[in-house]
């Protein structure tokens, strides 16, 4: 009896009955309005869900706009250096708790670099916007600085969580050997942790960039007059005149995000 029990394939939740159905709901739920804003986008008409046939026309329009091409501009400047900063600040407490020894609030350490995931985004921008403001008051900066940090803050997470991930699945014999024949902590670090690692801070860089790029909440709360980003330059124009321009920019988001994610996933999966 117990050997027929022990031959028993384990539990598998895709084979229990009606898990394709409600997958290919979920999927259907999630995707079709994607894909209709993509079809829509290449509408000749004015009409945003009345086909008039196949045209270019609301790309060619969204890449003469000059309010979208600003936006734009304003966003990639935006999310690279949020990116760039956040990956940074990343990696650093990515070593600080995973190569040293354990010690006293480790765990609170690693739950606060993660607040911002667990904490709502509303939540995090209403305080950015009231702290953001008293530092105007005493500096009367008004650049898009403010933005820069207000993205680097909350992106740091979504860097650290891979980075913590390859560290944790490195092994430290290299690093150990590396110690052994008198190689100084900093040439220990550039020598052999960093190539190791450089693949996970790239995936997190990449996955930085696309949190920050299609930030909206944080953004609105945050940014001043005349700093507009890509996203909250379509929320605007849907409180106004709607047109399948706003497909066509959507679409091109969608283009940006689903590439850079690709390579996330490409750098993520890399073996050693």
């Amino acid at each position: 009896m117990i050997s027929r029990m022990n031959n028993k394939k384990g539990f598998s939740v895709t084979k229990q009955y009606g898990f394709k159905q409600i997958a290919l709901i979920c999927f259907f739920a999630l995707y079709a309005p994607i894909l209709l804003l993509v079809f829509y986008s290449f509408n000749a008409g004015n009409n945003l869900m009345l086909w008039e046939g196949f045209s270019l026309r609301w790309y060619i329009t969204a890449s003469e706009n000059q309010l979208v091409q600003d936006a734009a501009i304003r966003s990639v400047i935006i999310a690279v250096c949020a990116s760039f900063i956040s990956t940074i600040l990343a990696t650093m407490a990515a070593l600080g708790t995973t190569r040293t020894q354990p010690f006293k609030g480790q765990q609170f350490i690693f739950i606060m670099i993660n607040q911002p995931l667990m904490v709502p985004e509303i939540v995090t921008a209403v305080a950015l916007l009231i702290f953001f403001a008293i530092i105007k008051n005493f500096t009367n900066y008004f650049g898009l600085g403010y933005l820069i940090v207000a993205h680097a803050a909350f992106c740091i997470p979504f860097a650290y969580l891979p980075i913590k991930a390859r560290l944790d699945g490195m092994n430290l014999s290299l690093e150990t050997a590396a110690s052994d024949l008198y190689a100084r902590p900093f040439m220990v670090f550039r020598r052999v942790t960093l190539p190791l690692l450089w693949p996970a801070i790239m995936a997190g860089a990449m996955l930085a960039f696309v949190i920050s790029l299609d930030d909206v909440i944080i953004t609105e709360f945050v940014k001043t007059p005349g700093q507009d980003t890509l996203p909250t330059y379509m929320l605007g124009q849907l409180r106004r005149t709607i047109t399948p321009e706003i497909n066509a920019i959507s679409s091109i988001l969608l283009a940006i995000s689903l590439l850079v994610v690709t390579v996330f996933f490409l750098f993520n999966r890399k073996k050693y």
